[in-house]
């Protein structure tokens, strides 16, 4: 069995980490860490573990683990690494951004497994990708293999409110959100940084801008996203090249008929669609920003990282209506 620990148990990414992990065949839940509900049931803030989850938050014990997960957010892991000294042999996947981008400093492995499988299964400290980034990497990853993102690459993503977590915004509250629809950080998100690093993983040479429009929709989980750019291979040699690269990668399924949010909802899976048009490639992809855009890669990346079939614990269902 792996002992676990997590660090920030409040929010939505925890929560569906609980929810992954109480069912994982080899996973054994030692604590959970909140410090704005330190001593209450975890059930009490997750309400759907009622009956599922008898754990208290309680003081974190790093001694007692082998794995810990992050969830605390953006900017506070870094935080908790000045403030504890860690065991030698204690693994780590933060959920947040904060080392995601090499450095000469960092000792993260950045925890695509569809990427960097191998090195997954080595790392001792794992970066677990942003939502959007896992969204449009899948999508963009066998072309830059071959070498063949000529041109620029045009993204519109939306995707739902749970990417803006757990705290209430001015534009995450119901009122607001309901029959809305909004863009936000045009040309600019966060998520560009990770995702023009894991191409140039691939295809060196690639310096064309990506431009991405992310857009706020009214639905609770799941990030649907139209790429596109200036192909030379026929449909038919897509297929092949994309069917190829996903050939080992079990969550990553190419559908011959165009796909939909709901597909992917409550899944690990990434779905994408292909289409030619012209000169241009769009490839439509769906993932649930929630687990394969978070908690659900966050234990595939644990199980590549003990030695357990990559899929351990993650064969969900998608919600159907």
């Amino acid at each position: 069995m792996i002992n676990i620990g997590i660090i920030g148990g409040a929010g939505y990414t925890a929560g569906e980490l609980l929810r992954l992990l109480l069912w994982h065949p080899e996973a054994n839940i030692v604590f959970v860490q909140s410090s704005s509900h330190d001593g209450q049931l975890v059930s009490k803030v997750h309400k759907d573990l009622l009956g599922d989850c008898l754990l208290h938050f309680s003081k974190a014990d790093f001694s007692s683990v082998d794995v810990i997960f992050l969830c605390s957010g953006h900017g506070k892991s870094i935080s908790f690494f000045e403030e504890n000294n860690l065991p030698e042999n204690l693994k780590v996947i933060d959920l947040s951004m904060d080392f995601r981008l090499d450095d000469d400093q960092n000792k993260f492995v950045y925890g695509l497994p569809e990427l960097n499988k191998k090195a997954i299964a080595n790392a001792k400290y794992i970066a677990n990708p942003g939502c959007f980034a896992t969204t449009i990497e899948l999508a963009l990853l066998p072309l830059a293999k071959h070498q063949a993102l000529k041109d620029e690459v045009h993204v519109t993503a939306i995707t739902g409110s749970t990417g803006a977590g757990q705290a209430a915004t001015n534009t995450s509250h119901f009122s607001w959100k309901n029959n809305n629809v909004s863009i936000y950080k045009a040309f600019e998100h966060q998520h560009l940084a990770e995702i023009k690093e894991s191409l140039n993983h691939l295809q060196q040479n690639f310096t064309k801008a990506v431009n991405f429009i992310p857009v706020r929709g009214n639905f609770s989980r799941g990030i649907l996203a139209s790429v596109y750019t200036t192909c030379e291979w026929s449909l038919i040699e897509a297929m092949v090249h994309y069917q190829n690269y996903y050939l080992d990668h079990p969550f990553v399924v190419i559908s011959d008929e165009n796909i939909d949010v709901k597909q992917a909802v409550n899944t690990n899976k990434c779905l994408l669609h292909l289409e030619k048009h012209g000169d241009k490639l769009l490839i439509v992809s769906s993932i649930d920003n929630l687990l394969k855009g978070a908690s659900g890669q966050a234990v595939q990346n644990m199980n590549i990282m003990f030695g357990l079939p990559e899929d351990a614990g993650l064969r969900l269902k998608p919600v159907a209506f």
